[in-house]
Formats: structure tokens, C-alpha cells, sequence
């Protein structure tokens, strides 16, 4: 019983800080820029959330399975909308 509530719970939790880059992403949105986003950290994450959702699939865990799909996902838009404003960025410069 404590186990399963530890598990909806860590479950839970990680879906809230997997969608917690989404305030990122309006922050680059409202801002038109990505310079404050380290591209590398996010890129680290992204790997390991893949990890942990391969993980989660080859012991067959939801609990393991949901937050990391869900952050990898998140993590991915948010990556996508940065490289987005960094090329945006490059080419107002060059005029």
C-alpha cells in the first residue's frame, strides 16, 4: 500500500516537473529570445529522460514509463523552440 501511494505520487510529481520547461518556453515566447536557455542542459536532460523512458519500458513500469515520456516530449519543444529563436537571433545580427 505505502509502496503503490510512494509510486502515484513520485509518478505524479514527475509530470509536474516534466511540464515545469513549459514555463521556459513561454518565457522565451514572451521574450523573443533563447539567450538565457543553456541549449547543453537541455540536451543532457533530453538524454537522460530517453534513458529512464527505455528503462521504464523494459521493466514494463508506468510509473517510470509516463513522467519521462512526458519530460522528454516537453523537454524536446522547449529544445526546438530555442534553437528556433538562436536562428532567429543569428540572423538579425548578420543585417
Amino acid at each position: 500500500m505505502l509502496t503503490t501511494a510512494l509510486a502515484v505520487g513520485a509518478a505524479t510529481w514527475g509530470i509536474v516537473m516534466a511540464l515545469s520547461p513549459l514555463l521556459q518556453i513561454q518565457r522565451m515566447i514572451k521574450r523573443r529570445s533563447s539567450r538565457d536557455v543553456s541549449i547543453g542542459y537541455f540536451s543532457v536532460l533530453l538524454f537522460g529522460f530517453l534513458l529512464w523512458f527505455a528503462y521504464g519500458l523494459s521493466i514494463d513500469n508506468l510509473t517510470l514509463i509516463v513522467p519521462n515520456l512526458v519530460a522528454f516530449l516537453i523537454g524536446s519543444a522547449t529544445l526546438l523552440v530555442a534553437l528556433h529563436y538562436r536562428r532567429t537571433e543569428v540572423r538579425e545580427t548578420r543585417h
